[in-house]
């Protein structure tokens, strides 16, 4: 899969701010409407999840999403510049 890695962060970092917030994932499903089992799949880097969704695990950790998209926090040594553009062919 194309830009898995940032997939995978992006899972390091709701997990990260799920964590410094004291909430299990029960608690972020309760305040985020998501199912658990879906936020535990964010979390693992295996869903690719949309705009909206961002937006709304956003809103639950008080930011804007430019501030939940910033990965330096977890990788400080974190560029965009290393994931894969599609290409048309």
């Amino acid at each position: 899969m194309a830009n898995e890695i940032l997939i995978k962060e992006f899972g390091c970092r709701i997990k990260q701010l799920r964590s410094e917030r004291n909430f299990s994932q029960e608690r972020l499903s309760f305040l985020s409407g998501f199912h658990r089992t879906y936020i535990g799949m964010v979390e693992r880097g295996e869903r690719n999840i949309s705009l909206t969704n961002m937006a709304v695990f956003a809103k639950v950790f008080e930011m804007n999403i430019s501030e939940l998209l910033d990965f330096t926090v977890i990788n400080p040594n974190h560029s965009f510049k290393k994931y894969e553009l599609k290409s048309e062919e």
